[in-house]
């Protein structure tokens, strides 16, 4: 079973920053690829940042130069860092584990968090 615990969100005001974390378990990190995602109200579910368990990261156009996505291998957690925040930030973030085996974008297998608010606003 793929246990995926979210923490970090909350309310942040515009150009803040905030770090969110999803602990999840060595097993898990073994065979899933581990990443963030994000929908925001009336809006489709998007794909933020992932990254691999050898490290290997892939980001959105909307994250890219403002989040970063780690791994702690020793604390078996995928933590996203994200700066710049803007208010069309906005949204529940998501911790998702895809399969390493499954290609990117077929979502059936994956495995989800059960999201955390980001708030961002004066």
């Amino acid at each position: 079973q793929v246990h995926l615990v979210e923490s970090g969100g909350g309310l942040v005001q515009p150009g803040g920053s905030l770090t969110l974390s999803c602990a999840t378990d060595e097993m898990t990190l073994g065979i899933y690829d581990v990443g963030w995602y994000r929908q925001a109200p009336g809006s489709e579910r998007e794909l933020v940042a992932i990254i691999t368990n050898r490290g290997v990261t892939d980001y959105a156009d909307v994250a890219k130069g403002r989040f970063t996505i780690s791994l702690d291998n020793a604390k078996s957690t995928v933590s996203l860092q994200m700066s710049s925040l803007k208010p069309a930030d906005t949204a529940v973030y998501y911790c998702n584990a895809h399969p390493i085996t499954v290609p990117r974008g077929q979502l059936e297998y994956d495995r989800w968090g059960q999201g955390t608010q980001v708030t961002v606003s004066s």
